[in-house]
């Protein structure tokens, strides 16, 4: 068996432009999973630094709201202004709450830490966010999704053009990603009963037999009505969101991700896309206490080469997702 010194995640992509290449198309990335505490603001601010570092405008947004900390990872002082004032229409636009991180190409919106109205936005409140978020001036913006699985940070999540769900090796961690993969195909299943007329064939069929998993919903959707049942098979086809492990201490570990994709997409009939993983670093709390994003305090360290890493991976296989279009 290999260690974990040995043993690589995806290898780095070099594809121009400081490993970048081609036309750069504006995304949405959603970095989300099932509990706190998994690594999700480590990653996406570390995704974030990376493509800003790449010369690619980013902004990233704490959308942990009522408990934000992303500012503490970039070693910045709580802003003035944050998502707090735009929810309740204090600014008119996100631009306006956007600061400079003292990082080249990129910004933040801080999450509010205060306004329990802000934390729990109404229906149009979110809606009017989720339209800010689509036209912010930046090639990609980055979410930091709060914890849980309840459906404001669902939305957002959907909302994106790419989701990374985070988990760390432990059984609690894996059920409770798989409870927020799960979650938010079914979120995603209330905006198809919309459009399609579902809503009395799903609530029908979900009543008969609870609980069960995207899969089986597809086949007894399919026995009721095929064409539905077609419908809601190529709904689940374009749902695959990405995954990265957190925090690997063990090579028994290193297997875990291609292991839940696999397994998955077997038994639950979700497709999704392992990125890599990302080393445990007994010295990380240095840059905690220093207030240095961890991937500069830790450079040349096996976790900033591994969050490189996941950076290549997964601009490579958006590109390749887009060729295919």
């Amino acid at each position: 068996m290999r260690t974990l010194a040995e043993h690589s995640p995806a290898e780095p992509v070099s594809t121009g432009d400081v490993r970048l290449g081609g036309a750069f198309a504006r995304r949405i990335l959603a970095v989300g999973g099932g509990k706190g505490g998994i690594g999700k603001s480590l990653i996406a601010s570390s995704l974030a630094i990376e493509f800003a570092r790449r010369g690619r405008r980013v902004v990233l947004v704490d959308l942990d709201l009522g408990g934000a900390n992303l500012h503490t990872c970039l070693g910045m002082a709580h802003p003035e202004a944050t998502l707090s004032d735009f929810v309740l229409r204090r600014v008119e636009s996100l631009e306006e709450i956007a600061v400079e991180t003292g990082i080249e190409n990129l910004r933040l919106i801080s999450g509010s830490l205060d306004a329990i109205g802000a934390a729990n936005p109404l229906h149009q409140q979110k809606l009017r966010l989720m339209r800010a978020l689509q036209v912010l001036d930046a090639d990609l913006v980055v979410l930091d999704l709060g914890a849980g699985s309840h459906f404001n940070v669902l939305d957002f999540f959907l909302v994106a053009d790419e989701g990374i769900v985070t988990l760390v090796p432990e059984p609690t961690a894996v059920e409770n990603a798989y409870r927020f993969v799960k979650a938010a195909f079914f979120r995603r299943l209330k905006a198809v009963e919309a459009v399609y007329g579902l809503h009395d064939l799903l609530a029908e069929v979900m009543q008969a037999r609870r609980p069960m998993s995207p899969a089986q919903l597809v086949q007894e959707v399919s026995k009721k009505d095929p064409e539905a049942g077609s419908r809601l098979a190529e709904e689940m086809r374009a749902f695959r969101p990405f995954v990265v492990v957190n925090a690997v201490r063990e090579a028994a570990d290193l297997g875990l991700g291609d292991a839940i994709c696999t397994a998955w997409r077997r038994f639950f009939g979700i497709e999704l896309r392992y990125l890599g993983y990302v080393r445990h670093d007994d010295e990380a709390w240095r840059a905690v206490r220093a207030r240095r994003p961890l991937l500069l305090e830790r450079a040349g360290h096996p976790i900033a080469e591994d969050l490189r890493a996941i950076a290549d991976g997964l601009w490579a296989r958006i590109e390749e997702a887009e060729s295919t279009r």
